[in-house]
């Protein structure tokens, strides 16, 4: 693929606690090409944001560990590096807008303190030109006074502002990846299509890629190319976005789009999926899923055997014995 940016292959993040060893990723693997975005769904709990930790090397060693795997981010396998080389790619290459902007951004600094920094470090500019450069991208994420709210602190501004002098700060060295982990998850509604569209327009003016993580298979449905559905550390589904919304095959992914609203069903009440994620400490034996599962929950395989993510179709992986077609091979065994 020779438009193929970020190859995570195998990737595997575990933590040591006091209560054992929790297996927050276990062999996540997929690719991301230029210009393309790819999404993560998931509930919380599920691994998504270690993922996305693990990407840009920021899990704190210890208790964190990458214990196996490769990520190849423009030919280079991201893990083989050190540090000091790591951090000229962290923020400049691959840039990262986190969940919560309030606890992001230093409070005890300005708008325009925090960016330029950014500037000034990856692109070896002085302050006068950094100051002119972060001005330029809160002007491109519709911040209207840009010289003034350069001046202000994060407390000054609105939650979507906030937001959005986050994606200023990312962008501002115009990396070739932009991880966004859970966006919009503070906003309201209205504000979370702005910020939504607002990444759309930028990724087509700056050409990048981006690596979407939420819990909201909606907010992926009109913006992934693919789609990775992860439950419990691990992936359990992967394919293109139409795909996954016309034919999905894990029944987890039919439960999260069971749960999404519909308009004109006349249905009153959501669908939700019963119970819980299990906790990395306690994942229960086979497939992980099988204890809420309406298909899983009561046949023997699905209790002793954890089924892979297989070939189900063209572009189109499972890791479900009654979805791959493996299920009667294995009882026949």
């Amino acid at each position: 693929m020779n438009n193929l940016l970020l190859s995570v292959k195998n990737l595997s993040t575990y933590f040591d606690t006091d209560d054992g060893l929790a297996k927050a990723v276990q062999n996540v693997s997929f690719d991301i090409g230029r210009g393309k975005t790819f999404a993560i769904v998931g509930e919380s709990g599920c691994g998504k944001s270690v993922t996305a930790s693990s990407i840009m090397r920021l899990i704190p060693t210890p208790p964190g560990k990458i214990v196996s795997g490769e990520i190849h981010f423009e030919n280079e396998n991201l893990l083989e590096l050190d540090e000091k080389y790591m951090r000229r790619i962290r923020g400049n290459k691959i840039a990262m807008i986190f969940q919560e902007p309030m606890t992001s951004l230093n409070p005890v600094y300005t708008i325009g303190d925090q960016i330029v920094e950014a500037i000034c470090l990856h692109q070896k500019k002085s302050r006068s030109q950094a100051w002119t450069i972060a001005a330029e991208m809160l002007g491109k994420v519709r911040i209207a006074d840009a010289q003034q709210r350069l001046t202000e602190y994060p407390h000054q501004l609105s939650g979507g502002m906030r937001q959005r002098v986050m994606i200023a700060m990312a962008i501002s060295c115009k990396p070739s990846l932009l991880i966004a982990d859970e966006p919009t998850t503070a906003l309201d509604v209205t504000i979370q299509a702005q910020i939504l569209n607002l990444l759309d327009g930028l990724q087509r003016s700056e050409n990048m890629s981006i690596l979407l993580i939420t819990h909201d298979l909606g907010v992926v449905a009109e913006r992934a190319d693919d789609i990775a559905v992860m439950y419990a550390s691990r992936i359990v589904e992967k394919t293109d976005c139409v795909s996954l919304f016309n034919e999905p095959l894990h029944p987890y992914t039919k439960g999260l789009l069971r749960s999404l609203p519909q308009l004109g069903t006349g249905e009153k009440k959501l669908y939700t999926i019963g119970g819980n994620v299990p906790e990395p400490l306690n994942f229960p034996t086979g497939c992980k899923f099988h204890p809420r599962c309406p298909i899983g929950h009561d046949k023997e395989i699905c209790h002793i055997c954890e089924p892979e993510l297989k070939k189900a179709g063209p572009g189109h992986h499972v890791a479900c014995w009654f979805a791959s077609g493996d299920r009667d091979k294995k009882e026949n065994d």
